[in-house]
């Protein structure tokens, strides 16, 4: 690269005097004065670090990770964590896999575009809705964005997004975040012993209302038994009717299409990924009718030249695809790898091992809640519901005393309020419920 400075990186080809020219162009002496950091973090050119061998540094981050507290978590809320099988790890952290970026160049990815249509096709599967998309950043952005599309697409004018007073604060942080630049409101309907109250929602709507928002399984672990009256509510009054779910769950519960619902979100990565309390998978499926404002990129099928089936991106929407007043969305992560350990985790159970973890969800929460129904000063399932992985249970003693009695017995359970702990069970920590049963009984 001709001219440029040999001290330093041919990806930062300043010359001596083109930089010194931009920095009397902004009135200062060198790159330092163009920075305000304290002395006391300031990089002085020696890192202080330990020079180790790689078996030294190895066995010093061993004894690093080994302070750290070993508990066995009940925690879900939102984070779900089923065994991943090694498969998953070793096909997608396969080179064409591991460094993709976004699928621009159909020509050189038909696999992993293949396999991001296998996911999407999944996930239509699933909800009874024709299109789903790979994009969003976890349940939280999902819903923000189906509030968004509510928003663009309803018929009459309106502000209101309706939720249930279950909906989790870091979901609604995020969606009243998103909603109120585009000059929405979001409102809290009341539920009833866990579930939608279908009169009060009855009473909240109106025809000011663009979304009704619920989800099956909830925040709390229940099953809602009146989604369909929640979907004829919302098509009465010309809204939305959004529901949160996610896929292992939408494998035995109703499907959302025939409940009404309009779109679909949720957390995909309950399978694939271990809980990593941050990371996710949007889930967003919708209605055919709602393809050109769908945000985010869709995977499509078509043909080439030869004849072929072939795979490439389209509709993409994005403000920085296509004119900004034109964008349904400026969400510009690539989530591809995160759907295709979906994609893998799901094929490698089928359509019965699928349903037969989900089962094992409705079945693990109920036998649990038994147990610690018998543990005296516990009360468990608070709400008279049918269960998937998670439950309330009520405490006798303050739920925050119970819950650091447990953590330090070597469990981590969530204290809801003063004296309810939700408890969340799959096949990852069943392992540990007798234990977890015995240590309830010495704390509660």
């Amino acid at each position: 690269m001709s001219g440029r400075n040999e001290r330093g990186t041919p990806y930062a080809s300043h010359t001596d005097a083109e930089t010194e020219a931009m920095l009397s162009a902004v009135g200062v002496e060198g790159v330092d004065d163009l920075f305000d950091i304290p002395a006391s973090v300031a990089f002085d050119g020696e890192f202080g670090i330990e020079s180790r061998s790689e078996r030294e540094a190895e066995r010093h981050v061993r004894g690093l990770l080994a302070r750290n507290d070993d508990l066995t978590e009940f925690l879900g809320r939102g984070h779900y964590e089923h065994y991943v099988p090694s498969l998953v790890d070793h096909i997608s952290q396969r080179s064409e896999f591991l460094t993709s970026y976004t699928q621009y160049q159909p020509e050189v990815t038909q696999g992993f575009l293949q396999a991001l249509f296998e996911y999407q096709s999944m996930l239509v599967e699933l909800t009874g809705l024709e299109i789903v998309n790979a994009s969003m950043y976890d349940h939280a952005t999902a819903l923000a964005e189906a509030a968004l599309l509510a928003a663009r697409v309803r018929s009459t004018d309106g502000d209101r997004v309706l939720v249930p007073d279950y909906l989790l604060e870091s979901r609604r942080d995020v969606l009243e975040s998103y909603t109120d630049g585009a000059g929405l409101s979001v409102e809290t309907f009341d539920t009833d012993d866990g579930n939608v109250d279908v009169d009060a929602l009855a009473d909240a709507i109106d025809s000011d209302a663009v979304m009704v928002y619920a989800e099956n399984p909830t925040a709390l672990g229940t099953v809602e038994e009146r989604l369909e009256a929640v979907g004829d509510l919302a098509a009465d009054h010309d809204a939305m009717f959004c529901l949160g779910s996610d896929p292992v769950a939408l494998s035995v519960l109703e499907e959302p299409a025939s409940v009404g619902a309009d779109v679909v979100v949720g957390d995909a990565a309950a399978l694939g990924l271990p809980t990593a309390y941050g990371m996710g998978l949007g889930l967003f499926a919708c209605r055919e009718e709602f393809v050109r404002q769908v945000p985010g990129r869709l995977v499509g099928a078509s043909e080439d030249e030869s004849g072929r089936r072939s795979y490439t991106l389209t509709l993409q929407t994005r403000e920085q695809h296509i004119r900004r007043e034109r964008a349904t969305s400026n969400i510009c992560t690539n989530q591809a790898w995160v759907a295709l350990r979906t994609e893998i985790h799901a094929a490698s159970l089928g359509p019965g091992g699928l349903v037969d973890l989900a089962n094992d969800c409705v079945r693990l929460a109920a036998d649990l809640a038994g147990r610690l129904d018998e543990v005296e000063g516990v009360r468990a399932p608070v709400h008279d519901r049918h269960h998937f992985r998670e439950f309330v249970a009520r405490t006798d003693r303050p739920a925050a005393a119970v819950a650091d009695d447990l953590e330090a017995e070597g469990f981590g359970v969530h204290a809801v309020d003063d004296h309810r702990v939700q408890v969340c069970i799959t096949d990852a920590n069943e392992h540990a419920a007798d234990r977890l049963v015995a240590a309830f009984e010495e704390v509660a």
